[in-house]
């Protein structure tokens, strides 16, 4: 799969950009602020309907403007002519998301299609960060591999906020309508349990594969694996609902169920978020996007695109040449790369015998070298 060209209106701090592609390697070359990631933001937009680093859609458009939009072309193995995809958003209004420019009746429809692998400084905030941002991305993982997971967690999600809203409303009123909560219970019993049990198997095939390539990159010979943290597993969840009602109201939301699940990332048996020098935290966060690469370019028969942000500066050599060997032996199809040295980059890639194009970036202008 590759991504042919790339067009931005508005989006953060660009007026305007178009972009012709390599189906091999793309170096963004800049300064540090000049917009080199927001293009990769761009490309992460179009995969996944959402930017990578932005909070919101609103924090997407560029200061003073009232819309944006971003457009690309992709090329599949298994199609016959290109696919445009188009994500906008009107101040005020609905996102659009557009594929060949018909409306998705839902964006859910969406996700998967194109997958994306993004490579970037703030990996470590998968093991540094809570419980949330772990779930985050291993919900992200899954839902663009399993269609039927991302629908459970839209139902399970949407069930769990009329639930939340319910407790509120009963803490406020001094009411209880157990009729309601019963409903409520009954859906979210019904989603949850499926999702723990999808998680559950998906890191049977994840954890073998992750391993592999932390050894690969790593230097030491420390046993990582990570386990699934469930309150569920083994218990009846309708009855911890009932058991924790008085407890929920009190709070006013949900204690239980797998909105509170969490993925323990551990190093010789201990937290690698305690005990994992800054360097095996590097390798243990990049051992899961490469494992992520590698099972998505499994599972949809087409390689992801691979973003690559900011390395060079990041990352130490003996990763950094690890990271070049993979592309240099094809494990990757599309990549996409920032940096603020040309000079560094070209002699990176130097030995490589794809195609590369280079664009120079500058406060939110980007143009071919």
């Amino acid at each position: 799969m590759t991504l042919d060209s790339l067009h931005l209106l508005f989006f953060k701090n660009y007026d305007e950009a178009t972009l012709t592609l390599s189906p091999h390697i793309n170096c963004f070359i800049g300064e540090n602020g000049s917009g080199k990631t927001n293009l990769l933001d761009a490309i992460h937009y179009l995969s996944m309907t959402k930017s990578a680093f932005a909070a919101s859609d609103a924090q997407c458009m560029k200061q003073g403007a009232d819309f944006f939009l971003v457009k690309g072309r992709f090329t599949l193995p298994s199609s016959a002519s290109p696919d445009t995809i188009q994500c906008s958003l009107r101040a005020g209004q609905k996102k659009l998301v557009t594929h060949n420019k018909q409306p998705y009746e839902r964006l859910s429809d969406h996700i998967g299609r194109y997958p994306v692998v993004l490579i970037s400084p703030y990996d470590t905030d998968l093991i540094r960060q809570g419980s949330e941002e772990r779930r985050k991305y291993f919900d992200s993982l899954i839902s663009q591999l399993d269609h039927s997971y991302l629908e459970l967690l839209i139902q399970y999600s949407f069930a769990l906020k009329q639930r939340n809203a319910l407790l509120k409303q009963f803490a406020e009123r001094h009411s209880f309508d157990r009729d309601y909560l019963q409903v409520l219970d009954e859906q979210l019993v019904d989603a949850g349990s499926q999702l723990v049990v999808i998680r559950q198997r998906f890191l049977q095939e994840f954890v073998p594969v992750f391993q592999r390539h932390y050894i690969d990159l790593a230097d030491s010979r420390e046993t990582v694996t990570l386990d699934y943290k469930s309150q569920l597993p083994g218990e009846d969840f309708a009855q911890l609902l009932r058991q924790n009602e008085r407890k929920d109201i009190t709070l006013q939301r949900t204690s239980i169920g797998p909105h509170k699940d969490d993925y323990v990332f551990l190093m010789d048996g201990s937290a690698v978020k305690g005990f994992g020098s800054q360097g095996q935290q590097k390798s243990y966060a990049i051992a899961l996007k490469l494992a992520q690469f590698e099972i998505m370019a499994s599972k949809k028969q087409h390689k992801p695109l691979l973003l690559l942000d900011d390395i060079f500066d990041r990352l130490d050599e003996r990763r950094i040449k690890r990271l070049l060997q993979l592309v240099a032996n094809h494990t990757f199809g599309q990549v996409f790369l920032t940096d603020t040295h040309l000079e560094r980059t070209d002699q990176a890639l130097a030995g490589l015998s794809e195609q590369v194009s280079r664009f120079r970036v500058e406060n939110g202008t980007v143009h071919p070298l």
